[in-house]
């Protein structure tokens, strides 16, 4: 019975100091009504900073190509942008993928003409890990002040940004 108590509690003790002693957690999920700030540098090339976007209303779309419901969600983004870009709508796309050429050729593909970061992380990737994002598709709208408005766009995504752009 000795034996057995001290291999639970050698276990406990190792399993104690590697969480201990695991990076503290940078996640800071935003709630709605607060300013989001965001940075990065673009697959295409070129510096994205949300806070030149003030004035628009700017979708932050989580999402990879791997992502079935991800995929599905595109032709509902795209023709949204196509729509209201010319009225002040801006998309940041923020990949989970881990292979940029399949990126680059999806993107070319679908029309989806926005700036996308890409780290090759997939889900420990740089940006969807700051924000706490476990599942995708996620999609945040920023309103033109700069500050969250939603943190679900699916569905009824023009009706949103239409809305905000009202404002």
């Amino acid at each position: 019975m000795k034996t057995k108590t001290l291999i639970v509690v050698s276990a406990l003790v190792v399993a104690f100091s590697v969480a201990s002693s695991a990076k503290p957690s940078k996640t800071t999920v935003p709630s709605v009504g607060e300013p989001i700030e965001l940075k990065f540098n673009a697959v295409k090339g070129g510096k994205v900073d949300l806070s030149t976007l003030k004035g628009k209303v700017v979708l932050i779309d989580f999402w990879a190509t791997w992502c079935g419901p991800c995929v599905a969600e595109v032709p509902n983004v795209v023709a949204t942008y196509k729509k209201l870009h010319n009225k002040g709508f801006e998309i940041v796309g923020i990949s989970l993928d881990q292979d940029k050429s399949s990126l680059a050729k999806f993107i070319k593909e679908k029309e989806m003409t926005w700036p996308q970061f890409f780290d090759g992380k997939g889900w420990e990737n740089e940006i969807s890990t700051r924000f706490g994002i476990h599942s995708i598709p996620a999609m945040w709208l920023v309103d033109k002040e700069g500050k969250l408005a939603s943190l679900n766009a699916r569905g009824n995504l023009e009706a949103q940004v239409e809305k905000l752009l009202a404002k």
